[in-house]
């Protein structure tokens, strides 16, 4: 390398101590290589060349920094770690192929065999089915405790205990828990505080900088948010995310370069996207609430929610995603979502377009009857996760369903 190449090699490296989540999103993990491009490169190969046979031993036994093989090491991957690790203010984050790989990944490379986890019982379906159905296989127990209630948290939590584990807010009734008071909690007792973070996103909640030692998302959200690609990623400090790097280098559930690569596009229009997604998800659910075939709107930014308050302290916005009950059973909920035109009818949610699902015959439909009643998700809740299209628009479409009920 010339002397020239080197300084511009220097000169195009990001620091991002020091600039805002706009910048950050931007910005960090910004790797041009020596062809100077502009935009992110992407790296689809599986495999790197190597100068020589030293330089493969030195680099596969550690000895050396370099790429090895894209299951563990991938320049486009690596882009996505460092800008999503700046704007959620952590050492170091993991990218996963799913937000679920992500859990599987926290959970299996921190705790072993006699651990314990005290988790909200007002989580992802799918989270529930992965704790009781596969998780305690490996001799890991769970026990579930209600988010909104300190207490409930501090007598859930035994000598075993390892872990607490949350979403705020949480999926589908916007139920917040104060991270920083739980935090304390945790720490008393020497067990990791983990979060999922996906419905704020690093630009509404950062958790790590209230007290949580670990954060979640499910990359296929937000930090996409055109509904484009499945995946995760782990944020966290050097230690524990050195353990989940190493549980992904060996287990495989690994992000592709194209998926890391859409989701840099993405956080790039983050901040934006949010603006929009708050703005929109609390003038609907201000607007539902006024509705005669409504009978209850959960979102935290309604004076309504118990803990507006809360949430008004702890997030810099309400997110995008709010639920309602409508009046009447199953039936009628389903009469609801069936009557809308434009509204996709999908379980996906942090898209740019708004969707609408049923969560007790979808996204927490494998949860037993009684787990739903004990999370409070009845049979008349609809979900909506309000894009940014006009919002006059999205009213029009779902009075079409108020009038099906």
């Amino acid at each position: 390398m010339s002397i020239a190449d080197y300084e511009r090699s220097e000169r195009i490296q990001f620091d991002p101590d020091g600039y805002a989540q706009e910048t950050l999103a931007l910005r960090a993990g910004q790797h041009r290589s020596l062809e100077g491009e502009h935009s992110d490169p992407i790296y689809p190969t599986s495999s790197y060349v190597f100068s020589s046979a030293r330089e493969a031993a030195a680099r596969f036994g550690g000895d050396e920094a370099g790429n090895i093989y894209s299951r563990f090491t991938n320049p486009t991957v690596q882009f996505f770690e460092e800008r999503i690790a700046a704007m959620e203010g952590g050492e170091r984050a993991v990218a996963t192929a799913s937000g679920m790989a992500a859990i599987l990944s926290t959970c299996l490379s921190l705790l072993q065999q006699g651990d314990h986890v005290v988790c909200s019982r007002s989580v992802f379906g799918s989270t529930v089915s992965l704790f009781d159905k596969y998780l305690s296989r490996t001799g890991i127990s769970v026990s579930y405790v209600d988010p909104t209630d300190l207490e409930s948290w501090r007598s859930g939590i035994r000598a075993e205990t390892k872990m607490l584990f949350l979403e705020t807010p949480s999926n589908p009734l916007a139920e917040l828990t104060d991270v920083s008071a739980l935090s304390e909690i945790a720490h008393e007792h020497g067990a990791l505080l983990v979060v999922d973070n996906c419905f704020c996103t690093p630009i509404l909640q950062q958790p790590l900088q209230q007290g949580a030692d670990i954060v979640i998302h499910s990359a296929t959200k937000y930090l996409d948010g055109q509904g484009r690609c499945v995946g995760g990623v782990v944020v966290g400090a050097n230690k524990e995310m050195e353990e989940v790097y190493g549980f992904i280098r060996t287990g495989g559930a690994c992000l592709s370069p194209f998926n890391a690569w859409v989701f840099l596009k993405g956080l790039e229009t983050l901040k934006l996207r949010m603006d929009a997604h708050c703005r929109n998800a609390l003038a609907m659910a201000q607007w539902l609430e006024q509705q005669p075939g409504i009978e209850r709107v959960f979102y935290a930014g309604l004076e309504s929610h118990p803990q507006h308050a809360l949430a008004s302290r702890q997030q810099k916005a309400f997110g995008g995603v709010l639920s309602f009950e409508v009046k009447g059973d199953q039936a009628a909920a389903w009469r609801f979502i069936d009557a809308t035109r434009m509204i996709s009818i999908t379980g996906n949610l942090g898209d740019v377009k708004t969707t609408i699902t049923h969560p007790s015959t979808t996204t927490h439909g494998r949860m037993s009857p009684e787990a739903r009643a004990e999370a409070g998700i009845r049979d008349n809740l609809i979900r909506l996760s309000v894009g940014i299209e006009d919002l006059d628009d999205l009213k029009k479409d779902l009075q079409r369903g108020l009038a099906a009920i």
